[in-house]
């Protein structure tokens, strides 16, 4: 068993995700969504699509951008 990275539970059905050049050990995909999604520069949401990005700043939608005074975006998609 492998113990989560973000809440501690040691769990027989554990997975690894290997993001950056590190591996990251998790019980739940909401456990690796917390430690690993980027949030909305805006509102402050978890980001679990592609989102939307300008420079270093990530947002979750277009409105968010918008609501921060980006007008060019770019989609990682």
């Amino acid at each position: 068993m492998a113990k989560c990275d973000a809440c501690g539970n040691d769990y027989d059905k554990s997975f690894q995700v290997v993001a950056q050049g590190k591996t990251h050990t998790f019980d739940s995909f909401e456990c690796a969504i917390h430690t690993l999604a980027p949030k909305c520069a805006h509102c402050g949401v978890r980001i679990i699509g592609h989102g939307l990005e300008k420079g270093d700043r990530m947002f979750c939608c277009d409105h968010c951008a918008e609501g921060a005074g980006v007008t060019e975006l770019r989609d990682r998609a």
